[in-house]
């Protein structure tokens, strides 16, 4: 039958959270936190490690408190206009095992109230990242059609994130694939409803979700040297 991971509860908490976003509230409340939001983030993750590792060996499910898949949920406010300290949202990204040394893609969960959504791929590499992954479409148009057009892969996902006004150096403006030559982000996502979240059956359609996307990731990871 499956588990329910998150319920209404972690929806409330985040709710509550975005109206008394401050240190005092969120020490009042920091057990609901750790019952309604980490602990099923944290069992989630667990559960999610054996269909991960089906999907490739290179993905790593951590269920560290910190330090692993789950995010902290206080903000870098160091550098921000806005100060309050915590995220009204909780994410989940299972990260490659090379992550740390290398650019590579991710499998992402995002859960907030009104704002659910799978991601996958890499988000703003740094630009020879971007240059490495521009030159594997150039070189392999067909093979990447192929992974971020076909229609498993559309019928779930929409690529997004921003471009470049301009086809980036190097690359001829009329090649058929300029447009995916100007991305800045390599992403794609779908969105969730509450009641998909919540549901009994969320870690399968999860694991579906990312099988779904391993021939968008297998192409990401070639282009920036990293095994899938």
């Amino acid at each position: 039958m499956g588990t329910s991971y998150f319920t209404p509860a972690t929806f409330q908490f985040l709710r509550d959270l975005e109206l008394h976003n401050d240190r005092e509230w969120f020490q009042a409340n920091k057990q609901r936190y750790v019952d309604d939001v980490q602990e099923p983030a944290l069992e989630f993750i667990i559960d999610f490690a054996p269909e991960l590792a089906k999907i490739s060996s290179h993905f790593r499910a951590d269920a560290r408190v910190v330090g692993g898949s789950l995010f902290r949920i206080h903000r870098d406010t160091r550098f921000a206009k806005d100060k309050t300290p915590y995220k009204t949202n909780t994410g989940v990204q299972f990260r490659h095992e090379l992550a740390k040394d290398a650019h590579a893609p991710g499998f992402y969960v995002h859960i907030q109230p009104g704002e659910c959504f799978v991601g996958v791929g890499l988000w703003r590499p740094e630009t020879k990242v971007a240059y490495a992954i521009r030159e594997q479409i150039a070189a392999e148009p067909a093979a990447w059609k192929r992974a971020s057009r076909s229609k498993k892969f559309t019928a779930t996902y929409s690529l997004g994130g921003e471009s470049l006004i301009r086809p980036p150096r190097g690359f001829d403006p009329d090649d058929p694939v300029i447009e995916d030559l100007k991305r800045k982000d390599f992403i794609a996502s779908t969105r969730l409803t509450q009641k998909a979240v919540t549901s009994r059956s969320f870690l399968d359609d999860y694991a579906t979700m990312c099988r779904d996307a391993a021939p968008f990731m297998a192409f990401l990871c070639r282009a920036v040297g990293v095994p899938f």
